[in-house]
């Protein structure tokens, strides 16, 4: 009986481990996408996370090519949708940005990072022909 009773603790303690593993805010998707190309600039950058974030104590900044914070430092979690983070940036020229975020989970408190780019193109010019003569 001892070992069964061992077996159940050792299972338990097993399955509460994993449980807690996967108990953390990670990077689910994000708006503009990761890697990704746009043309003209967003207002704003959203990042969705894989569970509900503390608004408090998490945070997405956005960064030019020279490290300069680019982002309007409103950084905040949306009301309505707690796995959902928004910053605002002004017009962005074109160029590559890195959006770093730091995310702390609502259920447990466990705190996660990361970082993703994406790339603002440049205008076409809409004067240009290739019928030029």
């Amino acid at each position: 009986m001892k070992f069964m009773q061992k077996l159940f603790l050792a299972f338990g303690f097993f399955t509460a481990c994993a449980t807690l593993a996967h108990a953390h805010a990670f990077l689910d998707h994000a708006d503009p996408k990761v890697g990704s190309t746009v043309n003209g600039s967003p207002s704003v950058v959203k990042v969705w996370f894989t569970m509900e974030i503390q608004g408090v104590l998490s945070k997405i900044e956005v960064f030019d090519v020279k490290g300069h914070e680019v982002d309007e430092k409103d950084a905040r979690v949306d009301p309505a949708d707690k796995s959902l983070m928004v910053v605002s940036v002004p017009k962005l020229p074109a160029g590559a940005y890195k959006v770093v975020w730091n995310a702390v989970c609502l259920c447990c408190g466990h705190h996660t990072t990361g970082a993703f780019t994406f790339e603002v193109a440049a205008p076409k010019n809409p004067h240009y022909s290739l019928n030029k003569r």
